[in-house]
């Protein structure tokens, strides 16, 4: 992703108000041209209202929207030059496949043969060509949200909003449009703005990331900044799985922090501005960047006692006690490397942690 490209979507100190209650507290950020961009956030946390105001399906009670340098507030949502794709698809059941993603076009003034010609264009992008005949109940539910994608393509929209559209999907079929969705938006050209709560879902898919919680953005970076850097505890723990360790500060020197956790645990990781010396604060390690064994390591190793070893498919996760400390989890590949370095739960064990990989966070 070109970081200088064009700005499409400028939210600008945009707040949302019902009565008394704040579902948006100034949220600013710029959506670049040809970005897949999320908004990810758990239930309640203001992403779906922020995409209905992009939408124009809310007022925007303070600050401004513009698309492309031009304010569209005051616009109605028929008038922005842009479309929506919902959860349910909204397919209207007694119309063919074709006559289903021409509608909108037919509405919108075009003729009924050139509707039907930019119809059959958008159903082979989402390689539904020989559907187009049907009706939608002859659907499986992906196809129906292709075509559900084919129409709100059809007219060209200069940004299109995904208001968590794979949501109703098995978790099969779901990845599977994920890797479809993104190679659509690379073909088109057009930017992308999707809601979602599923943290995998966004990683997967994103050029960039605006986690929210509350009506208030958390951190906004691609997805390795996201998943590797984490600003404070809510993106690190709402972001994949992490270990989250209360830690002591002791001292800060040449961008480097040593702490302690619990026990008299030291370590070492890299500072962080907005903590400073004698802070007690919390560090986030991924369990993946973890290493078990037997013996201490050359870097940061932390001595306890396997409790178990969780078997989930593709990994192996284990639990380890502390001495004096924390509970910590190591997550290992189900491989043959993976395999031996596996230590039976009641057995004393070190924790080394990779270079990198240990976090502070502003709390």
């Amino acid at each position: 992703m070109n970081d200088t490209a064009e700005i499409a979507i400028d939210v600008r100190d945009a707040v949302k108000r019902y009565g008394d209650f704040t579902a948006l507290q100034k949220i600013s950020l710029g959506i670049r041209d040809n970005e897949f961009f999320t908004l990810l956030g758990p239930s309640g946390c203001g992403k779906t209202t922020l995409l209905r105001m992009i939408a124009g399906f809310e007022d925007v009670t303070e600050g401004g929207i513009f698309l492309f340098g031009d304010e569209i507030e005051t616009l109605p949502p028929h008038k922005r030059p842009v479309n929506t794709v919902f959860q349910n698809y909204a397919l209207f059941p007694h119309m063919t496949i074709l006559e289903n993603v021409g509608f909108g076009l037919e509405m919108k003034g075009s003729s009924r043969k050139d509707a039907a010609k930019r119809a059959a264009e958008m159903l082979e992008l989402v390689q539904l060509s020989q559907f187009a005949k049907r009706k939608p109940a002859q659907l499986s539910g992906g196809q129906q949200q292709r075509v559900a994608l084919a129409r709100a393509l059809a007219p060209s929209p200069k940004v299109l909003l995904l208001d968590e559209p794979l949501s109703a999907l098995d978790l099969k079929l779901r990845k599977a449009m994920q890797i479809e969705l993104k190679h659509i938006q690379r073909e088109t050209g057009i930017t992308f703005i999707f809601v979602t709560h599923d943290q995998e879902e966004a990683l997967t898919m994103s050029d960039r990331i605006a986690v929210m919680s509350a009506g208030e953005l958390q951190q906004l970076g691609g997805p390795r900044d996201i998943y590797e850097h984490p600003r404070n505890m809510f993106v690190a723990d709402f972001i994949g799985d992490t270990n989250l360790l209360e830690v002591s500060v002791d001292k800060i020197a040449d961008g480097r922090a040593r702490c302690h956790i619990g026990g008299g645990h030291a370590l070492a990781c890299d500072a962080v501005d907005g903590v400073q010396t004698g802070a007690k604060v919390h560090l986030s390690v991924r369990p993946e960047r973890l290493i078990l064994s037997e013996e201490a390591g050359n870097g940061t190793s932390l001595r306890g006692t396997v409790t178990e070893n969780i078997y989930i498919g593709t990994d192996i996760t284990t639990m380890i006690d502390l001495e004096g400390g924390p509970k910590i989890t190591v997550r290992a590949s189900n491989t043959e490397r993976g395999n031996k370095r596996l230590i039976e739960p009641g057995n004393p064990a070190f924790v080394t942690m990779e270079t990198g990989a240990a976090r502070l966070l502003v709390d």
